[in-house]
């Protein structure tokens, strides 16, 4: 499948002071001839179930037709906040790409630790986002992703095509940078996550 340089994705990444009790999302529209042409933010409680909202809530006040993908670092985020990726997909009506750099040794005994209340909540939608598949980008960096409403083969192609150095595709690497400025300015002094 070949995929054109007029493709847009809506890149979100997040950032947060943990005393804040909330956490920054960023979305940047992004061309593939890596042109930025659309921004906006929510925000997401620390340990809560609304960063799928948020997601959404930034889908929604961009009103833009034209966003083909969304793409998103982290899948459990906001202090395991988790994504649900099917919903996301389902209300926008959006393939999205869920990206995560790092291997990890499982979830489970965290949500069971800090959500005695919920965590079966959270253990069911982190389940039904679907395993993780560990990738190796054409630059040589290993990153994990889970695809929904699209071919992981496409995923990838997708993954590659936004991604100049690192790890990090270019949508997400920016919308990460912008989130971590916002949540500074409305946090404190000390370092945002």
């Amino acid at each position: 499948m070949y995929i054109k340089k007029g493709v847009r994705i809506l890149g979100i990444a997040e950032s947060f002071y943990k005393e804040k009790g909330r956490s920054v999302l960023v979305g940047i529209v992004q061309r593939g001839d890596l042109i930025i042409d659309g921004f906006s933010y929510a925000h997401a409680t620390l340990g809560g179930m609304d960063a799928t909202n948020a997601i959404i809530e930034i889908y929604e006040d961009l009103d833009r037709e034209d966003i083909n993908y969304i793409m998103v670092s982290g899948a459990v985020i906001s202090w395991y906040n988790v994504i649900d990726l099917n919903k996301v997909y389902w209300e926008t009506d959006r393939p999205v790409i869920s990206l995560t750099y790092e291997e990890t040794e499982g979830i489970i005994r965290y949500f069971i630790e800090n959500f005695p209340r919920d965590w079966h909540y959270r253990l069911l939608i982190h389940l039904k986002n679907g395993e993780r598949r560990r990738i190796k980008l054409r630059n040589g960096y290993e990153v994990y992703i889970r695809a929904v409403g699209m071919d992981e083969e496409t995923a990838i192609r997708i993954v590659n095509m936004f991604t100049l150095e690192g790890k990090y595709p270019e949508p997400v690497r920016i919308a990460r940078l912008i989130a971590r400025r916002i949540a500074r300015k409305q946090g404190s002094s000390k370092k945002c996550l």
